[in-house]
């Protein structure tokens, strides 16, 4: 509509021009007419009359034009108008519910965010946790190295396992740690087994120091040395055991070497099959904390059958007091029915006198408020009476 208006006012300043530039020809022709011309003059002159009078008629056109055009312009205004408010509403209600839909958005993603940071945090909760219990972890593993790398320290270390696992799978009266022997040696702990196989020592031994060097070799000349020196501490140890805690007539013809580590007890029985035959031979059985639980759980067993067999004689004399009970009991069952026979006789009897009372009883009414005369009770003999009474 803009560029209709524009045209019409190029259109109208084009006339105007060509009016106004008709109108100078003819003033330039009139001023360069020849003298004498009179005749042209009159012609020039109402041809300046006429063309004033088309000018006139052009300016009146070009006013209602301009008219025209000021009322096509407050149209179009109007129109634009119109349409901007239109515009304007709908992009108010268009912002309105992309508004509504942008809050509901945020309030979502905000619950959503919210949720996350909480789950969030419980991880992270659960994380800080773990990461200290693998702190405390890493400290207690710091002081279980330094426990280890004491030879005293280590061998309380391998004393307490040792503790742990036979309280746990033996009764009380069954063991006793550091107990002294004959020879005044002290074990750390004794089975308490009757015979045979009688009482079993354990002792825990521990050499970490050598199989953590026989893990560490790297050259070949390393790990013969580090073989050879784990190999005579273990035949020590075995040595040890066998010089001290086997005696004969007061423990088990082999005693136990308790190894408080699996690694080392699968190194043994992996690598030095002849180290393990050499304590077959001194009856000294190697074991660890798993051969060791499934050992006490046979010692229990076999503790077990003991007892039961202590107990089977006395087992064996109360049944047969209970026997003895049972006949006495028998005997007395039937004493007691001989005197519910006996009671039921009396009863009967008690029933037959109680029936005769009775009868005597209604022959007494009878006689009392009978129709006979006294004369004529008198007159009953004897006999019958005493015949009646008979009964």
């Amino acid at each position: 509509m803009e560029n209709i208006l524009d045209n019409s006012d190029i259109v109208m300043s084009l006339l105007v021009g060509v009016s106004f530039f008709s109108l100078l020809l003819a003033v330039f022709a009139f001023m360069r007419r020849p003298k004498g011309a009179e005749g042209d003059s009159e012609l020039l002159a109402q041809q300046l009359v006429e063309l004033g009078r088309a000018h006139s008629e052009l300016a009146g056109r070009l006013a209602q034009m301009d008219e025209n055009q000021n009322r096509a312009q407050h149209a179009v205004s109007e129109r634009l108008q119109t349409q901007e408010r239109a515009i304007t509403k709908t992009l108010d209600e268009r912002l309105s519910l992309f508004s509504h839909r942008m809050g509901e958005g945020l309030l979502e993603q905000t619950k959503s965010t919210a949720k996350q940071m909480s789950t969030l945090a419980e991880r992270l909760a659960v994380i800080d946790t773990a990461q200290k219990n693998i702190m405390d972890l890493s400290q207690q593993m710091v002081s279980l190295q330094d426990i280890l790398s004491n030879k005293q320290t280590r061998g309380a270390f391998g004393e307490v396992q040792l503790e742990m696992l036979v309280t746990n799978a033996l009764p009380p009266s069954a063991y006793s740690f550091q107990a002294t022997l004959s020879n005044t040696k002290r074990v750390d702990c004794l089975l308490q087994l009757p015979n045979p196989p009688g009482s079993i020592c354990i002792d825990s031994k521990f050499p970490l120091e050598s199989y953590n060097a026989l893990q560490a070799a790297q050259t070949d000349q390393d790990k013969v040395l580090a073989t050879r020196t784990f190999k005579a501490d273990v035949l020590k140890h075995i040595k040890d055991i066998s010089e001290k805690y086997i005696l004969a007539g007061e423990t088990a013809e082999s005693a136990l070497m308790f190894l408080p580590s699996e690694s080392i007890y699968a190194e043994l029985h992996a690598n030095f099959t002849d180290v393990v035959e050499k304590s077959y031979k001194a009856k000294v059985w190697i074991v660890s904390p798993t051969t060791l639980m499934a050992t006490l759980n046979t010692v229990r067993a076999v503790l077990k059958d003991a007892r039961m067999r202590e107990e089977a004689g006395r087992i064996q004399k109360e049944v047969m007091m209970l026997l003895e009970d049972v006949d006495r009991l028998d005997k007395r069952v039937e004493n007691l029915d001989k005197h519910f026979l006996q009671s039921a006789k009396d009863i009967r009897d008690i029933q037959i006198t109680t029936g005769k009372i009775t009868k005597r009883g209604e022959r007494i009414e009878e006689i009392q408020l009978g129709a006979h005369s006294p004369a004529e009770e008198l007159a009953t003999p004897p006999n019958r009476i005493e015949s009646e009474g008979a009964g």
